[in-house]
């Protein structure tokens, strides 16, 4: 009775769910015609006018060219998106975000392109005020109506996981993460051969047999989207579980079980008449030009960042400098790009006698010689000074670092700096070094910083590494803000 009123309502929420689509376009026409309206409140501040006569009055010739541009091109927006799948599949935050930006700065670029050619009377700062608008607008009023949607299951697509390994844990995580995409693990169905333990898998959702028959099994449970995540020794053996769900199964979401490949612009390759996959993989920081977009994009971001961040530079060092006398910046061999070593530079955050005082911490605490050796630091660090401790909590005493990526040894993001004693603990994704330089900031440091082991941080940096984008680089920016602004994982 339970099974058939969870098929009830899941098919009740299939039926709501058909409107999602047309919920969120309707949603993207509303976000750019607000910001399009409101963009004239650029001229009330421009030109000291009152806003309110601004937004109720309209300007004759200089708004009929506006009123003719702008929705040619916000319909291009709306075409790309959903060329793009943004109204028909579900996409990762930072994933669609992505491409929003890609499109609106295309479209900015003919916006300016057809202003600045032509001679129309038109209003210019209107049009690029409402550009602006429209990309705060936009990712803000598709989360607002998806978590609408979401509050009345309209957006929740019920999911269904076949397989019982690594690779089924790893598809419920990353599926978990991602709360927006609407994705909700109802079952865990375990094909025959196989078996999961209660509580191996990191999911309360109920841990069942897949069956002799899985597209009945799959038909009892209301036909869920399903996620096949089997494990590489699984395959084989469930070909036939393979072919039927393929034949026959419309909502299906295969994750392969592949690990250490880069996954960002993969191409998949089909062969005619043949059931052959291939992917061909395409290491981006590998090819010289993304490398020298990559510097470019660090030369401009730390020389702003310099010139902004000076005020707050210089209290630090004059904090640091009053507390003991001592020096104001620390500099300590590291290894980077081709293991060449360079000076990384911080502000000073210990005593003057660091090496010496843990040297007699942790003789009379032997407890916590374990804790140091895995990560090298260890909470509560006796060393560390009173102005030490909060630079610290939130990361400003690797602020001097953007030295080091003006002159070429660091970059903005890209793995952590290694000490020359922690690199046979990297062991062969060492090799990736040669790639790309050492970052301030990193997927590790947003991923977690000090609670992670060294081995996780070894993991995500080769993941880093292979998967490099210019996005993704602005991504990590934007997630240090947060993670430090939190004090998340830092000691």
């Amino acid at each position: 009775m339970t099974i058939i009123k969870s098929a009830v309502t899941i098919s009740a929420r299939s039926r709501w769910s058909q409107w999602a689509p047309h919920t969120l376009i309707l949603g993207d026409m509303a976000a750019i015609l607000a910001a399009f309206y409101l963009g004239r409140l650029s001229h009330a501040f421009y030109y000291h006018l009152n806003p309110g006569w601004v937004l109720l009055h309209w300007w004759g010739v200089h708004a009929q060219i506006n009123q003719l541009l702008f929705p040619i091109l916000s319909t291009f927006g709306i075409m790309a998106f959903a060329f793009k799948g943004h109204y028909s599949r579900r996409k990762a935050f930072w994933d669609e975000t992505g491409e929003i930006l890609g499109v609106f700065i295309l479209l900015l670029a003919l916006n300016a392109t057809i202003a600045f050619a032509g001679k129309w009377q038109m209003s210019r700062l209107w049009l690029f005020s409402t550009w602006v608008l429209v990309l705060g607008f936009l990712p803000m009023t598709r989360w607002l109506l998806r978590r609408t949607l979401q509050g009345l299951g309209a957006w929740t697509r019920p999911v269904v996981i076949i397989g019982c390994g690594q690779n089924a844990a790893e598809a419920i995580r990353a599926l978990n993460s991602e709360p927006m995409l609407g994705y909700s693990i109802q079952r865990v169905l375990v094909p025959g051969g196989c078996s999961s333990a209660a509580g191996s898998l990191p999911t309360h959702a109920p841990i069942e047999a897949l069956g002799e028959y899985p597209l009945a099994t799959l038909a009892r449970l209301g036909k869920p989207h399903v996620v096949l995540a089997l494990d590489m020794d699984q395959w084989e053996a469930q070909e036939r579980l393979v072919h039927s769900l393929g034949l026959s199964y419309p909502n299906l979401t295969i994750a392969p079980p592949l690990r250490g490949l880069p996954l960002f612009g993969m191409e998949v390759m089909h062969f005619f008449s043949h059931e052959v996959l291939m992917l061909r993989v395409r290491d981006n920081l590998a090819r010289l030009s993304p490398r020298i977009t990559k510097r470019l994009f660090d030369l401009v971001a730390a020389s702003l960042l310099v010139v902004v961040l000076s005020p707050l530079l210089l209290y630090i060092a004059w904090r640091i400098r009053s507390e003991d006398g001592g020096p104001v910046f620390f500099f300590q061999k590291r290894m980077g790009r081709g293991g060449r070593q360079f000076g990384c530079l911080k502000f000073r955050s210990m005593v003057m006698d660091a090496e010496d005082r843990l040297k007699r911490y942790l003789h009379s605490h032997p407890e916590l010689a374990a804790e140091y050796a895995i990560n090298f630091k260890i909470r509560n660090d006796p060393r560390v000074t009173r102005i030490g401790k909060f630079l610290r909590r939130g990361s400003l005493d690797e602020l001097p670092q953007l030295f080091n990526v003006l002159r070429g040894d660091m970059s903005l993001v890209g793995p952590r700096p290694l000490l020359e004693r922690e690199l046979d603990r990297y062991g062969e994704n060492i090799c990736l070094y040669r790639l790309v330089h050492p970052g301030i900031t990193g997927l590790w440091q947003v991923s977690g910083r000090s609670e992670t082991t060294f081995d996780e941080r070894a993991q995500l940096d080769a993941w880093y590494v292979k998967n490099w984008t210019l996005w993704y680089d602005i991504v990590i920016l934007l997630r240090t803000v947060k993670v430090v602004s939190r004090r998340e994982g830092a000691y």
